[in-house]
C-alpha cells in the first residue's frame, strides 16, 4: 500500500545565508535592516527575527566541519561559499524610505527594478557579499498556483 500524500508545505520557517564575519553580518542586519538579534554564538552563528521567520547567518568554516548536537540527535553538517540571495518584504509606501536608509547608511544599491506587473525591488549586497533584495510582496501574488 503506498503511503498517503502528505499536505502541502505552508511557508518558509527559517532560512540562511553564510558569512565569515559574523561581527560584520551582525552589524549588517541588526543595526542597517534592524532585525531583532535573537541568538549568538561567537564564530559560529548569529540568529535573527523578521516577522515569524528566522534569518540564520551561519559562518561555514564552523558548521561545514563542527558537529553539533541538540539532545541525542546530530544537526547535518552545512555550509556554503559564495554569495546567496534573501529578499525581505516591504511596502510600496516603505521602498523610498529604505532607498534613502540604505544611502545615508552608505550600502550601495545595486540595481532599482520595476516588475512587470508593477512590484519593485532594491538590490544590495550584505558584508559577506550575499546579495540582499526588498522587494513589494505582490511580486509574487499574480504567480499561478
Amino acid at each position: 500500500m503506498p503511503a498517503p500524500t502528505p499536505p502541502p508545505i505552508s511557508r518558509v520557517i527559517e532560512t540562511c545565508l553564510y558569512a565569515e564575519d559574523l561581527d560584520a553580518a551582525e552589524r549588517f542586519y541588526h543595526d542597517i535592516l534592524r532585525l531583532p538579534l535573537a541568538a549568538r554564538e561567537a564564530g559560529r552563528h548569529v540568529f535573527f527575527r523578521c516577522g515569524e521567520c528566522m534569518l540564520l547567518i551561519f559562518n561555514p568554516r564552523s558548521t561545514a566541519r563542527e558537529e553539533t548536537h541538540v539532545g541525542g540527535d546530530l544537526i547535518p553538517l552545512h555550509g556554503a561559499l559564495g554569495a546567496g540571495h534573501v529578499a525581505f518584504a516591504v511596502t510600496r509606501e516603505a521602498l523610498p524610505r529604505w532607498q534613502a536608509h540604505l544611502r545615508q547608511a552608505q550600502i550601495p544599491i545595486e540595481s532599482h527594478v520595476t516588475w512587470p506587473n508593477g512590484a519593485e525591488s532594491l538590490y544590495f549586497r550584505d558584508p559577506a557579499g550575499n546579495s540582499v533584495e526588498l522587494v513589494m510582496p505582490e511580486l509574487w501574488r499574480d504567480l499561478a498556483d
